[in-house]
Protein backbone atom coordinates (compact mmCIF):
# COMPACT_ATOMS: atom_id res chain seq x y z
CA UNK A 1 0.00 0.00 0.00
CA UNK A 2 1.43 3.59 -0.96
CA UNK A 3 1.30 5.95 1.81
CA UNK A 4 0.93 8.67 0.37
CA UNK A 5 -0.90 9.69 -3.29
CA UNK A 6 -1.73 12.77 -4.51
CA UNK A 7 -4.46 13.59 -6.96
CA UNK A 8 -6.64 16.93 -8.76
CA UNK A 9 -3.82 18.42 -11.01
CA UNK A 10 -4.95 19.40 -14.13
CA UNK A 11 -4.76 22.79 -16.43
CA UNK A 12 -5.90 25.63 -15.42
CA UNK A 13 -6.13 29.24 -16.78
CA UNK A 14 -4.43 32.17 -15.65
CA UNK A 15 -5.77 33.74 -12.56
CA UNK A 16 -8.13 30.26 -11.65
CA UNK A 17 -8.25 27.96 -9.16
CA UNK A 18 -7.31 23.96 -8.09
CA UNK A 19 -7.41 22.05 -5.33
CA UNK A 20 -4.93 19.25 -4.45
CA UNK A 21 -6.14 16.43 -2.22
CA UNK A 22 -3.57 14.09 -0.43
CA UNK A 23 -4.66 10.76 0.70
CA UNK A 24 -2.21 9.22 3.28
CA UNK A 25 -1.84 5.93 4.73
CA UNK A 26 -0.29 3.40 7.30
CA UNK A 27 1.73 5.76 9.33
CA UNK A 28 0.73 8.20 12.10
CA UNK A 29 -0.95 10.72 10.48
CA UNK A 30 -2.18 12.80 13.17
CA UNK A 31 1.44 13.49 14.27
CA UNK A 32 2.52 14.15 11.32
CA UNK A 33 3.75 17.05 9.50
CA UNK A 34 2.56 17.71 6.21
CA UNK A 35 3.87 19.17 3.50
CA UNK A 36 3.22 20.59 -0.05
CA UNK A 37 6.32 20.83 -2.98
CA UNK A 38 6.37 21.78 -6.12
CA UNK A 39 9.47 21.35 -9.12
CA UNK A 40 8.53 23.64 -12.14
CA UNK A 41 10.13 22.25 -15.07
CA UNK A 42 14.14 22.94 -15.43
CA UNK A 43 13.86 23.63 -11.91
CA UNK A 44 14.94 21.99 -8.01
CA UNK A 45 12.42 20.83 -6.19
CA UNK A 46 10.85 23.61 -3.70
CA UNK A 47 8.78 23.34 -0.45
CA UNK A 48 5.48 25.20 -0.81
CA UNK A 49 3.06 24.89 2.59
CA UNK A 50 3.27 23.01 5.47
CA UNK A 51 0.52 22.03 7.87
CA UNK A 52 2.12 21.18 11.42
CA UNK A 53 0.53 18.57 13.49
CA UNK A 54 0.11 21.15 16.16
CA UNK A 55 -1.69 23.17 14.00
CA UNK A 56 -0.01 26.17 12.30
CA UNK A 57 0.99 26.55 9.32
CA UNK A 58 3.77 28.15 6.86
CA UNK A 59 3.74 29.04 3.60
CA UNK A 60 6.91 29.80 0.90
CA UNK A 61 6.55 33.96 0.04
CA UNK A 62 5.35 33.54 -3.76
CA UNK A 63 2.29 31.86 -2.34
CA UNK A 64 1.23 33.63 0.74
CA UNK A 65 -2.69 34.77 0.55
CA UNK A 66 -3.16 32.85 -2.53
CA UNK A 67 -2.70 29.36 -1.40
CA UNK A 68 -4.06 27.46 1.81
CA UNK A 69 -2.68 24.08 3.18
CA UNK A 70 -5.22 22.25 5.60
CA UNK A 71 -5.10 18.74 6.92
CA UNK A 72 -8.33 16.47 7.55
CA UNK A 73 -7.02 14.07 10.40
CA UNK A 74 -10.54 12.51 10.41
CA UNK A 75 -10.11 11.07 6.99
CA UNK A 76 -6.07 11.04 6.84
CA UNK A 77 -6.07 13.99 3.80
CA UNK A 78 -4.36 17.03 3.47
CA UNK A 79 -5.19 19.53 0.96
CA UNK A 80 -3.36 22.50 -0.97
CA UNK A 81 -6.60 24.90 -2.16
CA UNK A 82 -4.81 27.11 -4.64
CA UNK A 83 -6.13 30.80 -6.06
CA UNK A 84 -5.07 33.36 -8.32
CA UNK A 85 -2.82 30.83 -10.61
CA UNK A 86 -0.18 31.90 -12.12
CA UNK A 87 2.27 30.55 -15.14
CA UNK A 88 4.86 30.46 -12.56
CA UNK A 89 3.03 27.88 -10.45
CA UNK A 90 2.42 25.36 -13.59
CA UNK A 91 4.87 22.59 -11.60
CA UNK A 92 4.59 19.27 -10.40
CA UNK A 93 3.33 18.95 -7.09
CA UNK A 94 4.73 16.55 -4.32
CA UNK A 95 2.92 15.59 -0.63
CA UNK A 96 5.22 14.62 1.73
CA UNK A 97 4.42 13.22 5.19
CA UNK A 98 7.31 13.49 8.11
CA UNK A 99 6.64 10.88 11.26
CA UNK A 100 10.04 11.63 13.42
CA UNK A 101 13.01 10.89 10.75
CA UNK A 102 10.95 8.82 8.52
CA UNK A 103 9.81 10.76 5.25
CA UNK A 104 7.23 9.66 2.83
CA UNK A 105 6.52 11.33 -0.56
CA UNK A 106 3.82 10.52 -2.91
CA UNK A 107 4.68 9.73 -7.12
CA UNK A 108 3.47 14.11 -7.74
CA UNK A 109 0.22 15.36 -9.46
CA UNK A 110 0.71 17.67 -12.27
CA UNK A 111 -0.23 21.06 -12.23
CA UNK A 112 -0.24 23.52 -15.70
CA UNK A 113 -1.39 27.17 -15.85
CA UNK A 114 -1.99 28.52 -19.64
CA UNK A 115 -4.21 30.02 -21.45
Amino acid sequence: QVPVVEFGGGLVQPGGSLRLSCAVSGIGFRIAHLAWYRRAPGKEREWVATATSGGTSEYLDAVKGRFTISRDDADNMVYLQMNGLRSEDTAVYYCKATVGRDQFWGQGTQVTVSS
